[in-house]
């Protein structure tokens, strides 16, 4: 039988990285392989299994069952996600929400090849201010609802399809707040205010299929605020947080009631929150896709998380493989 396809695409190394404005090149990039390079090893080496990987910079030799793929020069990312899309029966495609860009590959590449979260989920996750809104009507503990409104003492004021810390501002006085908030509406830049809230930033990673979702691992996110007020992410601590810690019952109710809320969610995705002194978890975010906090999840845990992600889209073979 002939093999099954996977086509692997990371956007950062995979070409959509072209001169940002903000001199991070150098660690997205770097954060962009390592979170590729861990899902091609979770990957390689299953029997009836071809997976092909972006790459445009030079790599080491592929790992059995892996072959290296690059665009075309002047190939632009979504014409050579098309391209390859047509040549393989399933895409795992991990892009930034930013200016609709992870939804935009998703159509590009259709349900039937997708590997991930489904067009509604992607779509609500792709506004902070909508899956704050969304959660929120769903009875789930936001920075909106009265006791953070009431208690804030500071203001963020960040991109509304941001990534990351970028373009993120902390500040004292709620006045300020407004006034960059407005500043960025008239720069048509897509932007939200919200309450602060006070805490510890956690992250969670999650294996979420049709029946079942698994909190893999409760990290501690590095988020330090500027004497300017700019928000600077320091990346991810992994498994900070034991999954037998008091605190883990109440994230793991909280990771499930997150998928109820937004039932598209599949794969392995990200949620952001705050652990606030008295009110406990505090939802920030929802990361549709592969986060960071992937890299090096599955030597950890003793699993190949790629792959059982991979074998609920999969054929039998390939599911066996699992």
């Amino acid at each position: 039988m002939q093999a099954q396809r996977v086509f692997v695409y990371e956007y950062l190394s995979g070409g959509g990285l072209v001169g940002g404005e903000d001199g991070d090149d150098e660690e997205l990039l770097e954060q962009g392989v390592a979170m590729r390079d861990a899902l091609v090893a979770d990957l390689a080496g299953v029997p009836g299994l071809q997976v092909s990987a972006a790459a445009t910079v030079p790599h080491c030799p592929a790992p059995p069952g892996v072959q290296w793929v690059s665009p075309r020069p002047d190939e632009s990312p979504h014409d050579f996600v098309l391209r390859q899309a047509a040549a393989h029966d399933l895409c795992w495609i991990v892009a930034p929400e930013t200016g609709g860009l992870l939804g935009c590959l998703r159509k590009l590449v259709g349900p039937l090849r997708w590997i991930g979260c489904d067009s509604a989920a992607i779509r609500v996750a792709s506004s902070k201010l909508a899956t704050l809104e969304h959660l929120a009507r769903h009875g789930l503990p936001t920075p909106l609802d009265g006791a953070s409104a009431d208690a804030a003492a500071r203001w963020v004021v960040k991109p509304d399809d941001g990534a990351g810390a970028l373009h993120t501002r902390v500040h004292e006085d709620l006045a300020q707040a407004k006034a960059d908030l407005r500043q960025r509406q008239r720069m048509n830049a897509s932007a939200t205010l919200e309450p602060w809230v006070d805490g510890e930033p956690l992250s969670l990673s999650l294996l979420c299929g049709s029946a079942r979702t698994e909190l893999l691992s409760i990290n501690r996110q590095r988020v330090a605020v500027g004497a300017d007020g700019a928000l600077h992410f320091g990346g991810v601590e992994q498994g900070v947080i034991p999954l037998d810690d008091a605190r883990a019952p109440v994230l793991q109710r909280l990771a499930r009631d997150v998928v109820l809320a937004l039932p598209g969610l599949r794969g392995c995705i990200g949620i952001d929150l705050v652990w606030h002194a008295t009110r406990g978890p505090v939802l920030i975010e929802v990361n549709p896709r592969l986060t960071t906090a992937f890299v090096g999840l599955s030597q950890r845990l003793g699993r190949r998380l790629g792959l059982e992600v991979l074998s609920q889209f999969a054929r039998a073979e390939v599911r066996h493989a699992a």
